[in-house]
């Protein structure tokens, strides 16, 4: 048994060291200036991807909330893989034009341009309080984004779950709730 805890732990400590190998930069994009993080890598490694999953899904801020916010698009993969390991409902943030039905609205800044997320209303009104889910926290904008929409609606924010942080850009700063970042660059 001893053996086998060893085992289960190098094997996590492994998968968690291979999760930063699969984060791919793309420099200059969607702009000139902008180091692009992409963590679909993390996709072709189940085992890696499982990993983080169980390691997300078993934080505090999931515990404690009652439901879970994706932001648009990425974010959907790990909130819905998060939202069905840990058996909370899940609510989806989308980019403008993609909800149907009646919707709150926020503009936001992003470090490359401006654009806006929307909630459907009815999703809003089953719950009191929400785990916020991305893949990236860079500067905060799309946090806060959702941050005050469900402020506006009278809702409270558990907490940011967020596969990677850009610590030099101090998003955190920005938040009034807990933030855990699988990795921090």
């Amino acid at each position: 048994m001893y053996n086998e805890i060893i085992f289960d732990l190098a094997f996590k400590i492994y998968t968690m060291k291979k999760l930063e190998e699969l984060i791919n930069t793309y420099r200059d994009f969607p702009k000139r200036g902008v180091d692009f993080k992409d963590v679909l890598g993390i996709l072709h490694e189940p085992e890696v991807f499982y990993e983080l999953i169980m390691r997300m899904s078993s934080s505090q801020i999931i515990k404690n909330s009652e439901a879970i916010i994706s932001i648009d698009a990425r974010g959907f993969i790990f909130g819905s893989a998060v939202s069905l390991k840990s058996s909370k409902p899940m609510i989806v943030a989308r980019k403008p034009g993609k909800l149907p039905g009646d919707i709150v609205k926020q503009s936001y800044n992003l470090e490359y341009g401006e654009n806006s997320l929307s909630i459907q209303k009815s999703s809003l009104s089953k719950f009191n309080n929400y785990a916020i889910i991305d893949d990236l926290l860079a500067t905060g904008g799309t946090v806060e984004c959702v941050a005050d929409l469900l402020s506006k609606n009278n809702k409270q924010i558990k907490g940011l779950l967020t596969v990677i942080e850009l610590s030099e850009l101090n998003g955190r700063s920005k938040l009034d709730f807990p933030v855990d970042s699988v990795i921090s660059l």
